[in-house]
């Protein structure tokens, strides 16, 4: 008798998936299409140099990455095209960058550019609902609250905070990145915990994303992430979670954390001064686009503690962002924006609503009949009504992204004729470009321009910060990275001098009017080769000093600055600061007297040098006749120079920065207002950028967790394998004999396989 074996059923007889599976796919597919669709993805794919507010400048940086920096092998660097020198992703986000380049590989720049920026805005409602998921919601009230909390984005009341559409086209998407991620990173330590997982990979590994995206971020969520440690097996997992996610971004963190007093304070002014606290928080805090989810946000934060699952960090996410926004008002702590800490605020009542909403859902459905059929008609409704409520107050946001997306390439002003008709009066890029052009025919040679407001029509005021970008070997003397600095202060101050309507954005700095005569001696001392002039009065003023005219290309004007050098002779012995103000606040003071620029004054240097406590002293020890430099050469990680002056100080006009090594020379030594001072001990000199104990010690715990993560995910796949060898290894059902035993460990090793970072 031959034996039957039954057949296989065809596809064509299985049973079809029921109609309700495809609802959460098909729904958060949908938000996040709508979230891309509003930032005009015909725009997106156009391949232009994207710009607008902060954005247009954002484009120099993953270009800097991708030609300078990944070529040597590095991330961070440094940049010689702005502020006459800058540490490049010291203190900024490496990732968004990394994978803009990434995506250049194979699509335009523009295109790989514009792509990184909306990334965070559609990744944010399938983030919200694996939170929700990772909580222990059930999947229809699950997929109402990621909708909700993705649709919080669309919020326009606010356009630098973070986290919405303004914000991220002002250029905060790193912030929208990291915000997505952040809420990934609480959903699986919250899941670990939840389940009894202890132990989390992925939530390490998400965490050290989230922080090389934003820190702001990071450490909110670190923050609500500590509910956790009241709960069983929380301290473990959240231990895990933070060791792994810094050692991994541990090439980035640790430099920054050792070389942050080399930031400049923008002294940010806080959202709700004193005198009118109570009307700006009716207005920030309690905002109007929030009135009708307070409600069933409060409802969905009760039901979520009744049936006591564990809500603590989306609590904490309503609590803490709101305080800390107080906190920092009555400390007068300037160094964070507190309405950098709101988005949290805002996303959670969003996030909590749509619980609210969704577990009302869930109790008309249990009086329906009809099984899952009207829990997911009612679920699929409820999260679409929330995505059509949160696009119907959208008003800005298609226009705005038109206007960054349309590129600087497209950018024209028209008057139109009272039939509608457009006509051509202004062809902005073309003015733009013409620049550009003008200053690429000039030597190398750094550039100051006028700061004006007016110059938006070019896609951003911050247009001509792209000089280095369009035009090589012609620096921007300002830049966007403020913070990044030394010379950032001392930037502002010079820009105040020679523009009409400067912005002035350092607060507590003594700015003076335009005056040229300061503004010239000042840039003489940053070896500034280019003055451009925007308006007829900056250009008239710079004429009446006698700066002769290089170019035209209307309207603007291409100065010559009176010619000085790189590296400078000392004519007199610098003095040390050793007062009881910062180094600093002496540098502002000495560098307001333009009659003592040549008298240098230093943090620190040898011991024979002069010791001051008063930064207006004039008293120096006068040096002899000074040699001359030769052979001087500036690249973005090498500063070389020839010299007769051994053992004469020497000021090298590029921005201080502790990874700056002298080789034939001692030094170099933190010089007013924000440059460097070394003393030559041999004809060549060379100061190299090299890294500090700080970046060998982040890229040594980065490399460790790489490979550490590797062998634990080897050994975990041989323990995995031993049952399954064994298992194959037992006769079939109808032979006879036992071939082997199965230890006890290879049975512990099975039933700990679920143990694992897939889990996520």
């Amino acid at each position: 008798m031959i034996a039957e074996h039954p057949v296989a059923p065809s596809l064509s007889t299985r049973t079809p998936s029921p109609w309700w599976h495809w609802v959460v796919p098909v729904v958060l597919v949908l938000a996040g299409a709508t979230a891309f669709g509003v930032m005009r993805p015909d725009q997106i794919f156009a391949a232009n140099t994207p710009t607008g507010g902060d954005m247009g400048a954002h484009v120099y940086l993953p270009a800097f990455l991708r030609d300078h920096l990944l070529s040597d092998w590095r991330i961070l660097g440094w940049s010689n095209d702005w502020y006459a020198g800058f540490p490049v992703l010291y203190f900024y986000f490496p990732l968004p960058a990394l994978v803009t380049v990434l995506l250049d590989v194979v699509l335009p720049y523009g295109v790989a550019f514009k792509l990184v920026t909306v990334a965070g805005l559609v990744a944010l409602p399938f983030a919200a609902y694996f939170l929700a998921r990772a909580i222990g919601f059930a999947r229809p009230v699950a997929l109402v609250a990621g909708v909700a909390g993705g649709t919080f984005i669309y919020m326009e009341s606010f356009s630098i905070y973070g986290g919405n559409t303004l914000s991220t086209l002002a250029g905060e998407f790193s912030f929208s990145w990291s915000f997505a991620l952040s809420l990934v990173y609480l959903g699986l330590v919250i899941r670990s915990v939840r389940e009894g997982r202890g132990f989390s990979v992925g939530a390490g590994i998400v965490l050290a994303l989230t922080a090389l995206s934003h820190i702001i971020t990071t450490m909110v969520v670190v923050a609500a992430s500590l509910p956790l440690l009241l709960r069983r097996r929380g301290p473990a997992t959240l231990a895990a979670a933070w060791g792994i996610g810094f050692a991994l971004a541990a090439f980035w963190a640790l430099p920054l954390l050792d070389h942050v007093g080399y930031t400049t304070d923008m002294g940010w002014f806080p959202v709700c001064d004193r005198v009118e606290f109570w009307d700006c928080v009716g207005q920030t805090i309690i905002n109007r686009e929030l009135w009708p989810l307070l409600v069933p946000a409060a409802g969905g934060l009760l039901w979520a503690i009744h049936h006591r699952l564990p809500i603590g960090p989306i609590a904490a996410l309503v609590v803490l962002p709101v305080v800390g926004f107080f906190l920092i008002i009555m400390l007068d702590f300037r160094k964070l924006y507190n309405a950098r800490l709101l988005p949290y605020w805002y996303f959670a009542v969003f996030f909590l609503a749509g619980i609210g909403i969704g577990a009302l859902v869930l109790s008309l459905a249990r009086r329906l009949r009809g099984g899952e059929s009207p829990r997911w008609a009612l679920a699929g409704a409820a999260a679409i009504a929330m995505l059509v409520l949160g696009i119907s107050g959208i008003n800005k946001t298609p226009a705005w992204a038109k206007w960054n997306y349309s590129g600087y390439e497209g950018k024209q002003t028209y008057a139109y004729t009272s039939d509608g008709t457009p006509i051509l009066q202004t062809d902005n890029w073309a003015e733009y470009i013409g620049l550009m052009h003008a200053l690429d025919a000039l030597p190398p040679g750094r550039v100051m321009w006028e700061a004006n407001n007016e110059m938006n029509r070019y896609g951003t005021p911050m247009a001509l910060m792209l000089t280095p970008y369009w035009s090589e070997g012609h620096p921007s003397m300002e830049g966007l990275f403020f913070e990044s600095a030394l010379t950032t202060p001392f930037h502002f101050l010079n820009a105040a001098e020679v523009s009409q309507r400067p912005s002035n954005p350092v607060s507590g700095l003594a700015y003076h009017g335009m005056d040229f005569e300061r503004g010239v001696a000042h840039l003489m001392l940053f070896d500034v080769a280019y003055y451009v002039s925007y308006t007829d009065t900056a250009r008239d003023a710079a004429a009446a000093h006698g700066l002769a005219v290089l170019a035209e290309a209307p309207p603007f004007t291409v100065f010559a600055l009176p010619e000085a050098d790189l590296v400078e002779v000392a004519q007199f012995q610098p003095a040390v600061w050793d007062g009881d103000e910062s180094f600093l606040d002496a540098a502002l003071a000495w560098y307001d007297d333009i009659e003592a620029l040549d008298r240098w004054l230093v943090a620190s240097g040898p011991e024979s040098w002069l010791r001051i406590d008063d930064a207006s002293s004039d008293i120096r020890r006068q040096l002899p006749a000074s040699g001359s430099v030769t052979n001087v050469v500036l690249e973005h990680d090498r500063i070389a120079f020839d010299t007769t002056a051994v053992g004469v100080p020497h000021l090298v006009k590029v921005s201080y920065f502790p990874n700056w090594d002298a080789r034939g020379a001692d030094g170099p030594y933190r010089a007013a207002p924000s440059l460097m001072v070394v003393v030559p001990t041999e004809n060549h000199v060379e100061i190299v950028f090299a890294d500090t104990r700080a970046e060998i010690a982040g890229k040594a715990l980065t490399g460790a967790m790489l490979i550490g993560l590797i062998v634990w995910r080897v050994l975990r796949r041989r323990r995995a394998a031993i049952p399954a060898e064994w298992e194959r290894a037992q006769p079939s059902a109808g032979g006879a004999g036992l071939v082997g035993e199965c230890p006890a460990d290879a049975q512990q090793a099975a039933h700990g396989a679920g143990d694992s970072l897939d889990q996520a």
